[in-house]
């Protein structure tokens, strides 16, 4: 049986997960964004695909550059989840 404090735990753990798992291709994501929507705005040129492109390819990258690194925080987190699934 699983008590309250250990769901509670186990909720806030999954959420700090995703966050952490999530946060270097938003953060790019973002950084990216915020270049373009600079440049554009000193260049004037408004297209959409303008800034549209450079962030998918920009997050692309580092989700290619990150991947052996989630992977393995995906893994701990999944080990954990079945070590603590075991124990009363």
């Amino acid at each position: 049986m699983i008590d309250t404090a250990t769901a509670v735990d186990l909720c806030r753990t999954t959420m700090v997960s995703a966050v952490i798992t999530a946060a270097p291709m938003l953060l790019v994501g973002m950084a990216a964004g915020l270049t373009i929507g600079l440049l554009q705005a000193l260049t004037q040129i408004q297209d959409q695909t303008v800034a549209f492109v450079p962030k998918i390819l920009a997050m692309a990258a580092v989700l290619i550059a990150c991947t052996p690194w989630l992977i393995e925080h995906m893994v701990e987190f999944t080990r954990m989840i079945f070590v603590n699934a075991g124990s009363p």
